[in-house]
């Protein structure tokens, strides 16, 4: 048994109690935005603020710029999708889920490579092409800013970013010694594809939309 706790926990025994705790924290109130987004619970949006603030300011301490940045973009966004959520498109109805349009798909891909191009320059500019795990924080950033964004405009196909993104997140971030973040990212996967059938069938229930 302790072999096998080693092998999950020992890169944690040379960091302060307090950061330790602050990623258990993040870890919980990420994992609960997860759950209430697949809800489609506006709650996703106050939790998912609380868990990204404190990545930010625990992975700037890592030095981890990639993986910060993408959660100061995700604290940025969820401003703007608390306010799509809570927009009312008639006298009764919340925006809804739907498809993204031929316009999205377009802004998608611009997102994605201009991602990709910034994080780049962020990267040559600190000198932090220093591990191969570099180049995959640069695809990981691009999958999920373009993820963040659909989710903010409730479109169905965030998902599938999402749970791209997070299959590479969950070996990426075992291997930097991020033993909570990787088992977050495995659970993220799970309910990723949940939210994904579950916004399908909130889709097909309204022809409308879809």
């Amino acid at each position: 048994m302790q072999p096998i706790f080693d092998f999950f926990f020992q890169q944690y025994q040379d960091y302060p109690t307090l950061f330790i705790i602050l990623e258990i924290i993040a870890v919980i109130f990420g994992f609960l935005s997860v759950w209430y987004s697949k809800q489609e619970n506006i709650l996703v949006y106050p939790t998912g603020i609380i868990s990204t603030v404190i990545f930010v300011y625990l992975l700037w301490q890592w030095e981890l710029l990639g993986d910060m940045m993408i959660n100061f973009y995700y604290a940025s966004m969820s401003v703007y999708g608390w306010y799509v959520w809570t927009r009312k498109v008639d006298a009764v109805h919340f925006t809804p889920v739907t498809r993204t349009t031929s316009k999205e798909k377009l802004w998608s891909v611009l997102i994605f490579v201009g991602t990709l191009i910034f994080v780049y320059g962020v990267y040559e500019a600190f000198d932090k092409w220093n591990n191969w795990t570099a180049y995959i924080d640069t695809v990981t950033t691009a999958i999920f800013f373009v993820g963040m964004w659909l989710m903010a405009r409730k479109k169905i196909e965030n998902w599938i970013y999402w749970i791209i993104g997070d299959l590479i997140s969950v070996p990426l971030y075992f291997y930097k010694g991020l033993t909570f973040t990787s088992l977050q990212y495995f659970l993220f996967t799970i309910i990723a594809i949940s939210g994904y059938l579950a916004w399908k069938e909130s889709l097909n229930k309204n022809p409308v939309t879809a």
